[in-house]
């Protein structure tokens, strides 16, 4: 399932797709496996709270980014959060595991575990816990810096596992979901667009 899930990403990265009004790439995906899909325990009336925050929190973003080029990443960064809340909303694809905005900050120059909830034993049950976090953080991130750090996170935090924890299909599914969330936010990836035909 996790090769599936990579061959979709790298067929996502290809695709061409019209341009919308803030310069993010949209397409239109239908062939990817609903198998793959994560299912949220949240439901529509709190999916639906949550976007009209997060609409709100892009206008008053954009009322003070004026020509600030990191305000403007982070705004960016939002709308595509925005963007995939709307895909779940209509479609119950993409959906992050979470919908809150944990706290987070890690510097990674300075080295040292990132600041996380769960425990880094590495063990089997301990690294699917930790890679289900790291899986709902990452489609949580609303700022540049949260992308970009916690893409960090994974790249160190994967390496410590044993190869056969490491081998896991659930633990590596949710690392492969976390990085395709890293990849939409930062416009690396497209968004899809939400289909009522669905």
């Amino acid at each position: 399932m996790v090769r599936s899930v990579v061959l979709v990403l790298a067929a996502c990265g290809a695709s061409s797709a019209p341009r919308t009004q803030g310069g993010d790439s949209v397409t239109v995906h239908t062939a990817m496996a609903a198998d793959d899909d994560f299912r949220p325990t949240y439901d529509s009336a709190e999916l639906a709270r949550v976007l009209g925050d997060e609409r709100k929190a892009i206008a008053a973003a954009e009322a003070r980014s004026d020509d600030d080029p990191d305000s403007q990443r982070d705004v960016a960064v939002r709308r595509r959060f925005v963007a995939s809340l709307e895909v779940c909303a209509a479609n119950a694809r993409i959906c992050p595991p979470r919908l809150d905005e944990p706290a987070w900050t890690y510097d990674v120059d300075k080295g040292g575990d990132p600041p996380l909830d769960s425990a880094l034993r590495f063990d089997l049950a301990s690294w699917q816990k930790l890679a289900g976090e790291l899986h709902g953080r990452a489609c949580a991130c609303r700022t540049r810096a949260c992308v970009e750090t916690l893409g960090d996170a994974i790249d160190r935090l994967e390496t410590r596992p044993m190869p056969d924890v490491l081998a896991d299909d659930t633990a590596a599914l949710s690392i492969v979901r976390a990085r395709e969330c890293l990849s939409r936010l930062a416009g690396r990836i497209a968004t899809p667009r939400p289909d009522a035909t669905r």
